[in-house]
């Protein structure tokens, strides 16, 4: 292998993929069927928008339908083999069977209801154990918006509140949260603790053991509706990614695995991905933002559902780190790397050749960095995080295009690069998380610009004239340490067809979409405000804009034209998927998100009312 690292130049690499050693669904050839069956609870209510879920003996790869209105399923094209099969619901145990479609293409199975406050507790996805937490007084709702932001910032909160703990517990578990450090350091700084979650250790801690102590159960369940319509039309293909041998799991893939509901949010352990998206062959490949050997990219194969790996190479001879990717018009994949030189740097990937050529700023330069993410413009450029702004890249002159944020060191904190999108003209924007702020380029000039958002009013008009001087005085806003009125955008999607772009705000609970000529700000609730945080955005080209509501185990979509959200349920909890990408190549729609805590690569395709008519039809014969 032959590189060539020079500044601004490109390093040819030629890489050769590594199989992950497991094939996942290998019987594709197989006879497909239709299996399909009755959801009912042992009461005899049929159960519309039940979940139901099949793997076959052997395969790595899960398949999950809701039941329709009348409580049936139908999960079409799984290859002909035995199965394991089952069905959930909130408030209800998981029904569990088994399948031969060689034998029978028909399964029911009946739900119990479940009657102990803490199996069904442990069920909620994170956002229903959120909502729920009191907030009936100014100081209830006060720390609870500070539960939210500061200890919802790096886990969902069914991963936090699934467990109980006296208040000397949770003041424990709230100590090594605030002195573990937190990202949006800048390079040769040291982290320090969490001055908030210092400031209100105590209270905090104090409320949490009244609603998730030793004493009586006061949280009231509720269990949000099940999926209808257009939701319950949903079908998910996931595929079990294998597990990072560098980080000392032992077990080929954990044991809880969000499968369950029941059994609550499982311990992230040995995950790969981060983010994914399809080539235009239909194959998935996801990047690899863990420390390991041998893998920075993956594949998921359309066919098979085998995993490989590519590997470039990092500092230190380990494969070097990615984050970031996405697809330019021709094909090509492009992604972000913690390159052999120390620089995270810009790849090129040709998925046909499986050939990388790696980009590195030159030295005058930043280079990629913050929590990267890459996007093409509507004239063909890449952008990518930089810590302090973002980055142009041109394709064809092999250039890069730097942009400095107008505010990035600052009394408060530093305002490192979270996302990163490129506009219809061929404008960069960045969102400064810790700063609520959002830069921009002007390509005409070369300057950078920087739009403010407000603060949230009534959480401002909620604190105390002590608590105001504490939060005036505060400096150390990051990634995971927000004042309470912030918004918090995270990862940005640009209307390529419109001059808007829009930003996840996860500790708002909105969107927010910038006028790219104005510059003004509208924003917009999720339907679940506050408790239903956006990660990333992407919009797709009917300008739907598309997110992954990360802490509630579900996919949002909004029209900003009839001002109305689509939920669609994940099958499986505690996903904290951190990036969505919907592709429309062959005129259909098929969503592909990143499940990261539990480590699998899942796919979703909605299907039409003619699609679900034909497979009863089907069925029936």
């Amino acid at each position: 292998m032959k590189t060539f690292l020079k500044s601004s130049s490109r390093s040819i690499i030629a890489v050769v993929l590594l199989s992950s050693a497991f094939i996942a669904g290998s019987s594709a050839l197989a006879a497909d069927k239709v299996l399909t069956g009755t959801i009912v609870a042992v009461s005899g209510e049929k159960m519309a928008g039940a979940t139901v879920s099949a793997k076959a003996e052997g395969s790595a790869v899960t398949w999950s339908v809701f039941t329709d209105a009348i409580g049936d399923y139908f999960m079409s094209a799984i290859p002909e083999g035995k199965y394991k099969v089952w069905a959930q619901a909130l408030g209800f145990h998981r029904a569990l069977g088994t399948a031969d479609l060689s034998v029978s293409n028909r399964h029911d199975l009946k739900l119990s209801p479940i009657t102990d406050f803490e199996t069904r507790w442990r069920q909620l996805p994170g956002d229903e154990m959120l909502a729920v937490l009191p907030e009936a007084t100014p100081e209830d709702a006060r720390i609870k918006n500070i539960f939210r932001a500061n200890c919802g910032g790096r886990h969902t909160p069914n991963f936090v509140l699934q467990n109980k703990f006296d208040e000397a517990g949770w003041s424990a578990i709230i100590y090594l949260m605030k002195v573990v450090p937190v990202t949006g350091i800048y390079p040769g700084e040291k982290a320090k603790p969490n001055a908030i979650l210092h400031h209100h250790q105590k209270e905090l801690a104090a409320y949490l053991a009244r609603i998730r102590g030793p004493g009586p159960d006061v949280l009231k369940i509720r269990e949000r509706p099940r999926p209808s319509g257009e939701a319950a039309r949903a079908v998910f293909k996931e595929v079990d990614l294998p597990v990072n041998p560098a980080t000392g799991v032992g077990a080929a893939r954990p044991v809880e695995d969000g499968s369950d509901w029941a059994r609550g949010a499982p311990t992230k352990t040995g995950v790969f991905s981060h983010d994914s998206l399809f080539d235009l062959a239909g194959n998935v490949w996801f990047t690899v933002n863990s420390a390991n050997p041998d893998a920075s990219i993956g594949r998921v194969d359309a066919k098979t559902s085998e995993v490989s790996f590519l590997k470039v190479p990092g500092p230190n001879n380990v494969a070097a780190t990615a984050h970031g990717v996405i697809r330019d018009r021709n094909g090509n994949i492009w992604f972000d790397v913690n390159y052999i030189s120390g620089r995270r740097s810009l790849a090129k990937l040709d998925p046909k050749t499986s050939q990388i050529e790696v980009y590195v700023t030159p030295p005058n330069m930043s280079p990629l960095g913050g929590a990267v993410t890459i996007d093409m413009d509507g004239k063909g450029m890449i952008w990518a995080s930089a810590p302090d702004g973002a980055l142009r890249f041109d394709p064809e002159s092999l250039k890069f295009t730097e942009f400095k944020s107008v505010r990035f060191k600052t009394a408060k904190g530093n305002g490192v690069t979270y996302g990163v999108a490129g506009d219809c003209d061929g404008n960069g924007w960045w969102a400064q998380m810790p700063l609520d702020t959002i830069g921009f380029s002007d390509i005409s000039t070369g300057k950078s610009g920087e739009v403010q958002f407000d603060p949230v009013a009534k959480v401002v008009e909620a604190q105390s004239p002590e608590l105001r001087k504490f939060y005036d005085g505060f400096e150390q806003l990051s990634f995971n340490s927000p004042l309470p009125w912030q918004h918090g955008p995270r990862r940005m999607g640009a209307d390529k067809n419109a001059d808007v772009v829009w930003t996840g705000n996860s500790w708002s609970g909105t969107l927010a979409r910038i006028d790219t000529k104005t510059k003004q700000v509208s924003y917009v609730p999720t339907p679940e405000s506050g408790a239903q945080q956006p990660y990333h955005l992407i919009v797709d080209t009917k300008s739907n804009v598309w997110g992954n509501f990360w802490t509630a185990d579900t996919i949002g979509r909004y029209d900003p034209v009839a001002a109305k959200w689509t939920v669609f349920d994940l099958p499986r909890r505690a996903t904290e998927i951190r990036h969505i990408y919907v592709d429309e190549q062959d005129g259909r729609q098929k969503v592909v998100v990143p499940v990261y805590r539990t480590g699998q690569i899942a796919v979703m395709t909605v299907r039409t009312e003619q699609d679900m008519a034909a497979l009863k039809a089907q069925a029936a014969r």
